[in-house]
């Protein structure tokens, strides 16, 4: 069976208290006894998943990024499909959704997440096709988020957002070339935010699918903000309107 791995302090807690049916085996570096480390020991004993205590290289040989002394290999995270969307939208008075239109980085989509966890959002959206998948630097950076926040891949992008708008929700895409800015818009009532890939924005069609179009003013000598940042700064004014 294929495995994932998972690394780093928060992002193994956040499997453990989440998803510990998924841990399949942890692996902890010789000599970390800390804190930190004795919670996850602990609760991975607790839930019979076997711990194995390894030195520094073999941790290093099975993940690329800041293990921080911890890894849990773990059964690969399902995304969710149309049909989930469908029924986290009905579920909800004033569903807000995350469109990401092609973001490829994985260190941006878990700082996205991150953001979403913590705004609220009720699942982020992305295209099967040329964007990031929940992979384990994904889960790393996201610290626990991509646990929490339903992340649903779909095939026709532009078909999910008309049939988002059929259901209700406003669908806002955010693009330099328009005049309006993100204060300006209303973004209290059922909510679809689309942000665009970095570095190219918006697909053509998914502009045009879009009820309104949005900016972040820009005030220096840079052209754009990094498409996590941009989605923090969005996210964050559509909270404040919906308190």
């Amino acid at each position: 069976m294929s495995a994932d791995v998972v690394f780093g302090i928060h992002a193994v807690t956040a499997i453990l208290q989440r998803a510990p049916q998924d841990v399949l085996e942890l692996f902890v570096m010789k000599d970390r006894d800390d804190k930190r480390t004795q919670p996850i020991i602990q609760q991975a004993r607790q839930n019979g998943i076997s711990v194995q205590f390894c030195n520094r290289k073999t941790l290093d040989d099975l993940v690329k990024g800041q293990h921080q002394g911890v890894i849990a290999k773990a059964r690969p995270q399902s995304t969710g499909t149309e049909a989930d969307l469908d029924q986290i939208i009905a579920s909800q008075d004033k569903p807000f959704i995350l469109i990401l239109d092609g973001v490829t980085d994985p260190h941006n989509l878990g700082a996205i997440l991150r953001s979403a966890d913590a705004a609220g959002v009720h699942a982020v959206v992305s295209p099967k096709d040329r964007s990031v998948k929940l992979t384990s630097v994904v889960r790393k950076v996201a610290c626990g988020a991509a646990e929490t926040v339903p992340f649903i891949t779909v095939t026709n992008l532009a078909r999910t957002l008309r049939q988002l708008q059929d259901a209700g929700l406003w669908v806002v895409g955010t693009a330099g070339e328009t005049e309006t800015l993100v204060y300006q818009a209303d973004l209290k009532g059922p909510l679809a935010l689309v942000l665009g890939a970095e570095g190219e924005g918006l697909r053509r069609l998914t502009r045009e699918t879009c009820d309104s179009l949005v900016k972040i003013p820009m005030f220096g000598s840079v052209s754009s903000l990094n498409v996590s940042v941009a989605a923090g700064i969005c996210l964050f004014e559509a909270v404040r309107q919906r308190q």
